[in-house]
């Protein structure tokens, strides 16, 4: 089985230096591209399950399609939901098979952030389920602004939390369509100096490749959230499938045909972070 939690493969990216891409998944098209990709360059992945996916799909429904992914994958597959903003939505997640949960209290004040995170991992923690928590605000591309992550909270937040990976705001912006974000590299050796855990960018696919790749193998950051160049992807293939097939109708077929770019797309972002190949022998 390769069904996996996010200490599984986030640990070892630790020690390996290198990184783990959390994919965000809408669809079964897209969750089975993503794993095909892996399979392919033989690295672990994370698909993630937002809010706007949870809002589509039942939660159960998503835990019984991640994990049977997870179990036929020939990589390290973990079953994350992303952006829990409740206890209860996490007590969900678990209870429908999901091997990790990040609960985002980012937007409350530090000790609610940290009464509320503690709750859930200690829910987790009974279920061998692993806890991403936040410091710091991401903001949104045109909407609300980012706030960047005090190292001396980030500090007390790991501390009386346990969690297993810390997300922190560093420059890093949710859904941009170019790679424009400017990371606070101060503000990033601020909080790597005072904390130990897993560091998570969301926002990834405004980060450049250059500096994904320069945060994956020589800094402590070990997860990136990698969204909206995905739908991108993704919407090009489908828009491209719908003109060169304008008779065609079925929804299978139609959205099938997006696997193969999807693949491409997830293969180029895993790719950057994967762990960097040794010498080669003489």
């Amino acid at each position: 089985m390769t069904l996996a939690t996010l200490n599984d493969v986030l640990r070892p990216a630790l020690a390996g230096r290198y990184a783990v891409a959390g994919l965000v998944v809408l669809g079964w098209e897209d969750a089975l591209a993503y794993v095909q990709a892996a399979e392919e360059l033989g690295c672990a992945v994370i698909l993630q399950a937002g809010p706007g996916c949870r809002k589509h799909t039942p939660v159960d429904v998503l835990g019984k399609m991640f994990r049977h992914l997870a179990e036929n994958a020939g990589v390290p597959v973990v079953c994350h939901i992303d952006h829990a903003l409740t206890l209860d939505e996490c007590r969900q997640g678990i209870a429908s098979g999901f091997t990790s949960v990040m609960i985002d209290g980012s937007m409350l004040p530090l000790d609610e952030n940290i009464a509320l995170t503690q709750r859930v991992v200690e829910m987790a923690r009974a279920h061998g389920v692993s806890v991403e928590g936040e410091v710091g605000t991401v903001g949104y591309s045109g909407g609300a602004a980012s706030a960047t992550t005090s190292a001396p909270e980030a500090a007390r937040f790991e501390r009386e939390t346990g969690i297993d990976a810390l997300a922190i705001s560093v420059g890093n912006v949710h859904l941009q369509t170019e790679q424009q974000a400017v990371i606070n590299f101060d503000a990033l050796a601020a909080v790597e100096r005072v904390t130990t855990v897993p560091l998570v960018l969301h926002g990834g696919s405004g980060i450049a490749s250059a500096t994904r790749r320069l945060l994956a193998h020589e800094h402590r950051v070990k997860k990136f959230n990698i969204g909206t160049e995905l739908r991108m992807a993704f919407g090009q293939a489908l828009r491209a499938a719908i003109a060169s097939q304008p008779q065609e109708f079925d929804r299978i077929r139609l959205l099938g045909s997006t696997i193969p770019a999807m693949r491409e797309a997830a293969k180029a972002v895993l790719g950057e972070l994967a762990q960097p190949a040794g010498p080669k022998p003489d």
